[in-house]
């Protein structure tokens, strides 16, 4: 460990992490903001055992009493204001190395505290009983958070379903997780990770289930109990979730993503939703467009299909399972469509959005989680004759480094 150090922050990384030029070049230092003059000893480009000794105005008291010792969140320590800010910019930030300047609306669409609908938690039995809860900052150790800001209360009131579970299920030797989902039915709950299982003792799981009301209980793929289908809403449909489907993580941060398209393609009569999954977008939509949903995995589509065929009011949805890597819709197939809303996985689009780039669709409504592959994919589309009109950025992983974001283009003639 090398002598100490005062250094003056300069900015976060992506991943949260302060960074500071140090004697030797970058320094980076977890838990500080920009402005901060802080003082520790450096090993490599790390500094350890920080202290501040001047803090910035936008530092704030944790609202979290787990916030020193859960890896849950990584800046509660910031106040809402700078969080905003710092999401904008990264954004911004991702558009101008892609040599683009996009309009970005002000205000930052961001989740109330507890209001995430979904978690994964650890859980590890121990020869007192359970450990449940999330990992600490870079450690494996699992942190109990009974007092967790971050969970909707009725996600925090199936802890003692899970710990249930964990107590059954789980080994002292090996770690499960443990995916819980609020649904219209009670919670959904998938686990990986447990024990293997003979019947006696899915038999118990299954009284453990309905004994804490759990809709669903899915171990290793596998659905033990069923207590009541699990269902969520969407737009005006009821939509019945193969375990482990993606959903988004808050009801606001869905609800802020949806207004966000539905205004990008305002006035189209015919649509395609791209990587549709469940049909966030596709069955809202169809309220006022016909719709054509796409997506990879055959059980999100029959889903989709199912809860479109069992409400009425809906204009037209038709769906089609397809892998949109390695079979992007062509410029033919687009032709009919006059608008087309996008929201990939992590990993962007890149192969479709070359396929729009070369096409006639008027208007793209494009959603994303990741700033940096949004900012490849718009760069394509707008190199091709698009404009970027505007990005609605939306945090509902409020106190995380994670960001989502909505965006408009339109066809320049």
């Amino acid at each position: 460990m090398g002598e100490v150090q005062r250094l003056v922050i300069d900015r976060l990384g992506h991943l949260g992490d302060a960074i500071a030029q140090g004697p030797q070049g970058t320094v980076f230092v977890a838990g500080m903001l920009p402005g901060e003059v802080v003082e520790g000893a450096l090993t490599g480009d790390r500094m350890t055992a920080a202290r501040i000794v001047t803090p910035s105005p936008a530092r704030v008291k944790p609202p979290c009493q787990h916030a020193k010792s859960c890896g849950g969140c990584q800046l509660q320590h910031a106040s809402d204001d700078f969080v905003a800010g710092w999401k904008h910019e990264v954004v911004a930030q991702s558009l101008r190395l892609q040599g683009l300047d996009a309009p970005l609306i002000a205000d930052v669409a961001t989740s109330p505290a507890a209001s995430r609908r979904r978690a994964t938690l650890s859980g590890r039995r121990t020869k007192g009983g359970v450990q449940l809860g999330f990992h600490a900052k870079g450690q494996e150790l699992i942190i109990a958070v009974p007092g967790c800001k971050l969970l909707h209360p009725d996600l925090m009131a199936s802890f003692p379903a899970l710990e249930a579970l964990v107590q059954f299920g789980g080994s002292r030797t090996a770690e499960m997780q443990l995916q819980v989902t609020l649904s219209l039915a009670g919670p959904d709950v998938v686990v990986t990770g447990g024990k293997v299982l003979d019947g006696p003792a899915q038999m118990e799981l299954a009284r453990i289930a309905e004994r804490f009301s759990i809709a669903r209980l899915t171990w290793e793929k596998e659905i033990i109990s069923q207590r009541e289908a699990p269902v969520i809403r969407l737009g005006a449909a009821r939509v019945e979730f193969p375990p482990g489907a993606f959903l988004q993580a808050t009801f606001q941060g869905e609800e802020a993503l949806v207004r966000a398209v539905k205004t990008a393609i305002t006035g189209a009569k015919r649509a395609a939703d791209l990587f549709c999954g469940l049909g966030t977008f596709a069955l809202p939509l169809a309220a006022d467009a016909a719709i054509h949903a796409v997506e990879g995995h055959p059980a999100l589509t029959g889903a989709l299909e199912k809860a479109a065929r069992n409400t009425p009011g809906l204009k037209k949805i038709t769906t089609e399972t397809r892998d949109l890597f390695r079979r992007p819709l062509e410029p033919d197939e687009l032709k009919s469509f006059d608008a087309v809303v996008i929201d990939p996985p992590r990993a962007g689009a890149e192969a479709q959005c070359q396929r729009l780039a070369v096409s006639d669709v008027p208007v793209i409504a494009m959603v994303s989680c990741n700033p940096v592959t949004f900012a490849r994919d718009a760069r394509i589309l707008t190199a091709a004759g698009y404009r970027l009109d505007l990005v609605q950025v939306v945090d509902q992983f409020r106190w995380s480094v994670h960001i989502e974001l909505a965006a408009r283009f339109s066809r320049v003639k």
